[in-house]
């Protein structure tokens, strides 16, 4: 019996302790979390501390920063007289173009010119065997002298026929036989004469001469090759630069205003030829005439302009801007077209004026900005600040712009570059523009 209660004590023992454990492992959980809990609070307060402080720094630098002056490059705007014109795309074409093709067959001996070479109207470029004609030439005329021996027995048996008529030794009829033999001969003596120019004119074909002035091109025939009348592939393009001519393009709305500046003008209109980049003057010509029909698909006109050309600085074909200058607008504002941006209200200026900035343009600045900026600090020259000013562009001028009167006035220094650092009431440091507005 002893036995049988020790061992049933010795049971219970085991069932007491698996009791317990579920209680015990609950409180060590509970402490890992509190321990966790703790731990996040103290990172999480010492990253607020610490993105404060960089705020701050942050903040403070900002207001350090608020009185340095931006460095800025500017210009000055002019009033002067400057052209209102139509802006347009042209194309400079040859003022003629000739494709030099041969008259006659032949081989071609000689080629006279340089590619590229300016020739003058008469003067020969090529040389094609001309022996065969010269002979056509001589038989010509060689039958003329058969022909006008013929032509004198002739003439002397129609006048002995009419003596003999006369005197009633001959017939009527013999003697207009006679007469009529008379005449054919002198038919077939104009029919010579005929032979013989023709033959002297496909001579002169043999020499192959430039009919106008101007530049020829990269030849199509060597020497030593035989060339046919009339073949499809010419020998060489003559193209007369001087004068030359630009063809361009205008809307039909603007035509009106073309008309009526030719009117008002007793001279003809001027035109101006710019590069590609429409910003540097090739060369200055004058208006020709307006076609004599408007592009329906296009709805615009095309307009001929001529040019001198003395400097060979237009090519035919090449690419240009043109300007029509219909009149010239006297004191006219004019800017850069580098200073002018544009925002939601338009276009604008920063216009750089002497002095700090106005203490109503802080107002709705941070108030740490408002005591960097009231803060004392040393400076090291005159203080200037860049106000914004809002402009109307009428019309722009290769590199320039014309403003609308009165919203600007000569010699006020706009910023050219470094606007998009600046705000209205900014101070700035400026430096003349490498330009020579700015200067």
């Amino acid at each position: 019996m002893y036995d049988v209660k020790k061992a049933e004590g010795s049971a219970k023992e085991p069932s007491m302790t698996e009791s317990a454990s579920p209680a015990a492992g609950f409180g060590g959980r509970k402490i890992i979390v509190i321990v966790v809990v703790l731990l996040l609070a103290v990172v999480i307060g010492w990253r607020l501390k610490t993105s404060r402080a960089e705020e701050q720094a942050v903040l403070e630098q900002a207001a350090a920063q608020a009185n340095l002056p931006v460095p800025v490059q500017v210009a000055l705007a002019q009033q002067q007289t400057v052209p209102v014109a139509l802006s347009a795309l042209g194309t400079v074409t040859a003022y003629n173009t000739v494709t030099l093709n041969s008259r006659v067959s032949g081989q071609m001996l000689n080629v006279n010119f340089r590619e590229g070479q300016e020739v003058h109207k008469g003067q020969v470029l090529m040389q094609i065997d001309p022996r065969p004609y010269q002979a056509a030439l001589d038989q010509a005329l060689g039958q003329l002298v058969k022909d006008q021996a013929n032509l004198n027995n002739m003439h002397a048996e129609a006048e002995r026929y009419l003596q003999l008529y006369k005197a009633g030794v001959v017939s009527k009829e013999s003697a207009e036989l006679q007469i009529s033999n008379s005449g054919q001969a002198e038919g077939a003596i104009a029919g010579d004469k005929a032979a013989i120019e023709a033959a002297r004119v496909n001579l002169a074909y043999c020499s192959i001469t430039s009919p106008l002035d101007g530049v020829v091109g990269l030849r199509q025939v060597d020497p030593g090759n035989i060339v046919n009348a009339g073949q499809s592939t010419g020998l060489v393009v003559i193209t007369q630069i001087h004068p030359i001519a630009v063809i361009f393009t205008l809307p039909e709305d603007q035509l009106p205003q073309v008309q009526r500046a030719m009117r008002a003008q007793k001279a003809p209109l001027t035109v101006e030829a710019y590069d590609r980049a429409d910003s540097h003057l090739i060369a200055r010509g004058q208006l020709l005439t307006i076609d004599n029909q408007i592009d329906t698909t296009t709805g615009t006109a095309k307009l001929k302009a001529e040019f001198e050309n003395k400097d060979n600085s237009l090519f035919a074909n090449q690419f240009v801007n043109v300007r029509l200058i219909l009149r010239q607008r006297q004191n006219a504002t004019v800017v850069p077209t580098a200073a002018v941006s544009n925002g939601t209200q338009g276009a604008y200026v920063f216009v750089v004026n002497p002095g700090p900035t106005p203490a109503d343009k802080l107002k709705n600045l941070p108030t740490t900005l408002q005591q960097a900026q009231q803060a004392p600090a040393a400076k090291s020259g005159p203080q200037y600040h860049a106000d914004n000013v809002l402009v109307h562009v009428d019309y722009t001028l290769g590199t320039n712009s014309v403003l609308s009167d009165g919203e600007l006035k000569a010699g006020d220094k706009l910023v050219v570059d470094g606007q998009e650092k600046l705000v209205d009431g900014s101070m700035v440091n400026p430096v003349a523009s490498a330009g020579g507005t700015g200067k």
